[in-house]
């Protein structure tokens, strides 16, 4: 740990006044810059007018390269955030300078991070983060573990979780809601049958005891056990998930906590949990101080396409009759827009039930219907929408991808099966993590939503011989293949890597830990024994098919149907096989339900900077005064736009993409915005760097 500067103490202080230079200090003190996650602030310092001023005021550069989604934090006068490798951090918020560093680099091989989480009281100032399946409490000022908070600094998110699932992965990679003395924490689970439930749990900040659980995946005589024909669904032997992996909003007034849950596993086949699945899909609206369940929506019913829920909810206020309801609001993968009574869960729009296309393949019951909000119109392109003459104009092998486009079932809601499913919005949305932002005094939202369609389809799975043993290509197979494919080429322009001369960049200890941890998109396989894990290694590395002993044969449960992976539709260049826009920025008036304005979100390179917009990750901050910061493209710029017409104000080009909502402060009278710069998804050259622009001095 470094020692503190004089100067350092001082701004301390100084970030605790009421004003600095006439102006408040303010604070992002919160995920997404508060507890109604709406990325909003009230500083005023850059206008519409001076923003095209706005110059790089410090930047640190990390000893970590790589992918970074969090939003910074900050507090104390200083900025806190979460390096590549999951190293918490602090930085001198005036000046960019390290304070302090927690964690191993050399031992960090575990999934992103969205951030961390804050607490106080009075002198006792925690940062709450999580590294792997543990979630630790830091001393804030001095980054040291506190002693007192679970066992030696840090509690085991397995903590609470029924018996069988006590080795099974889990990690979060955002961060936890604060709400009194309590953090309400999100995880992210394997997606098959060998998940882990989903609980929604809180711990305590202080002592990091569980106070309450939600079950997601409802026990007996719970409200919900019934939508469930496997009556054993709870005891997860063969069903997990329906948990909330990308964050929750708490009205902190109504001490109401809104938590939206993802699909139940397995993906894709539903097989054996057949029925509505309640929990999952759904935004519970909980009391936050005891976790018991005062209203429920469900977006998907039995959820065969992975639409988890992927960012938190924003809350706002909409106008009804002349008068002012707190509302929720709900963005999906789908790009649809939900809303409703924050107290009562009425919505605030008609919701239809869609009939939809029954299941193809033997065993599946597909639900009959599916819910659609007539409004507002769905924010991103639907596959239904689609016609040959939506085949991108810049393809040079058109009439190839027109071929292919026409043995696409292209249905909304078209079930996975052995033929080809066009999916758009696609796997990422849609909206994803980055969530919305959004002016709750005015009832506007803003949402950046990605337009790049995938294919789902499903292969019968192979058979497994009940054998007691099993070599590391059948291995391969069954964990790897999917994403990297047979033939280890993996599928680079769909973030998956080439496996091919892997020995070349990691060590053999690397990929053991990765296979047992996961990183980025990758889950861990800590249900793998150690021998299982250096067959798959021994087959990757040098072909070698060594036998060991076959844990999965002994499985109660194995789908009949296995996913083919994630695969783009693409043209021969590599880019969306469809016309753009390929990623947008919309704003939309909840108060009518009607759009303010739409523009593609990004600039496509090869294609001569060409406005088309581009896959996006990350969410943009919104200003009282008019103006809306996102970065997000995988062209690697940082923009502002008027927030009330949409137009364009101000880029910049950064060292490397921005795949993060950026945060913005203000500390010796000077307003701050903040991004982190790690680049590496989608195929972006890494960066290391957390970059803090300011107004030049005139």
């Amino acid at each position: 740990m470094k020692k503190f500067s004089f100067l350092f103490m001082l701004l301390m202080f100084l970030s605790c006044a009421k004003e600095e230079n006439g102006l408040s200090t303010y604070k992002w003190n919160d995920y997404l810059g508060g507890p109604d996650r709406n990325h909003y602030t009230d500083l005023s310092q850059i206008t519409p007018q001076n923003v095209n001023r706005l110059k790089i005021a410090w930047s640190h550069k990390l000893r970590d390269s790589g992918q970074m989604q969090m939003n910074p934090i900050i507090e104390n006068g200083l900025v806190y955030g979460v390096t590549a490798k999951v190293q918490a951090f602090a930085l001198n918020a005036v000046t960019g300078e390290e304070v302090w560093k927690f964690g191993d680099t050399l031992k960090a091989w575990h999934s992103t991070s969205r951030g961390v989480a804050y607490w106080e009281e009075k002198n006792d100032k925690r940062i709450l983060y999580t590294v792997g399946p543990y979630l630790y409490a830091l001393n804030a000022i001095s980054g040291n573990p506190i002693s007192t908070f679970g066992k030696n600094g840090r509690v085991d998110l397995h903590l609470g979780l029924p018996k069988s699932a006590q080795k099974k992965f889990i990690i979060s990679n955002t961060p936890g809601t604060v709400f009194k003395d309590l953090i309400i924490m999100p995880v992210r689970l394997s997606e098959g049958a060998d998940a882990a439930p989903g609980d929604i749990r809180a711990f305590n900040v202080k002592t990091g005891a569980l106070e309450w659980t939600f079950h997601t995946i409802p026990y007996p005589n719970e409200e919900g056990y019934n939508t469930w024909q496997n009556k054993e669904a709870y005891t997860n032997k063969m069903v997990g998930g329906a948990n909330n992996w990308a964050g929750m909003a708490v009205d902190t007034k109504q001490e109401i906590i809104y938590v939206p849950t993802g699909s139940a596993a397995p993906d894709f086949y539903g097989g054996n949990r057949k029925g509505q699945n309640l929990y999952a899909n759904c935004l519970l609206a909980l009391n936050a101080n005891t976790g018991k369940l005062l209203w429920h929506y469900q977006f998907t019913h039995h959820d065969i396409w992975d639409r988890d829920l992927p960012a938190p909810p924003n809350l706002i206020g909409v106008k009804r009759n002349g008068k002012v309801v707190k509302a929720v609001a709900q963005v999906t993968k789908q790009g649809y827009v939900f809303v409703f009574n924050r107290i009562t869960g009425k919505p605030l729009f008609d919701i239809d039930e869609v009939p939809v296309p029954a299941s193809t393949l033997n065993g599946e019951e597909a639900w009959k219907t599916q819910p659609i909000p007539k409004l507002p119109k769905p924010f991103a392109r639907q596959s239904s929408d689609l016609t040959e003459a939506d085949i991108s104009p810049f393809a040079t092998n058109k009439e190839a991808l027109k071929k292919r486009f026409n043995t696409f079932n292209k249905e909304i809601y078209a079930p996975p099966g052995l033929s080809p499913v066009l999916l758009l919005p696609g796997y990422d949305g849609g909206a994803e993590w980055g969530g919305a932002g959004a002016d709750a005094k005015n009832g506007i939202l803003y949402v950046n939503a990605n337009e790049m369609p995938w294919i789902l389809q499903m292969e019968e799975a192979q058979e497994i011989s009940s054998g007691t043993s099993i070599d590391g290509s059948g291995l391969y197979n069954m964990y790897c293949a999917t994403c990297h494919q047979k033939d280890m080429g993996g599928l680079p322009e769909s973030g998956y890597p080439s496996l091919i001369g892997l020995s070349d960049r990691l060590t053999e200890e690397n990929v053991l830990d990765l296979i047992n941890s996961g990183k980025g998109m990758m889950p861990g396989f800590p249900q793998l024994s150690k021998d299982e894990r250096k067959a798959i290694l021994a087959y990757i590395y040098k072909g070698q098919k060594k036998e060991v002993e076959n844990n999965y044969v002994n499985l109660k449960y194995k789908p009949p149907y296995k996913y083919t992976g994630y695969n783009k539709f693409l043209d021969s260049n590599g880019l969306p096989a469809i016309a753009p826009p390929w990623g947008t920025l919309s704003a939309i008036d909840l108060n009518s339900g009607k759009y303010l304005w739409q523009v593609p979100l990004g600039v496509t390179e090869s294609l001569g900077n060409k406005r088309t917009g581009t896959e996006n990750y990350g969410g943009p901050i919104i200003t009282e005064n008019g103006l809306l910061f996102i970065a997000a493209t995988k062209d690697r710029y940082f923009r502002a736009f008027n927030r009330n017409n949409g137009n364009l104000l101000w880029e910049t080009k950064l060292p490397a993409a921005s795949f993060a909502t950026p945060s913005t402060y203000i500390i010796e009278g000077k307003q701050y915005i903040v991004l982190a710069c790690g680049g590496e998804k989608l195929g972006t050259p890494k960066g290391n760097q957390i970059i803090a622009f300011a107004l030049e001095n005139e």
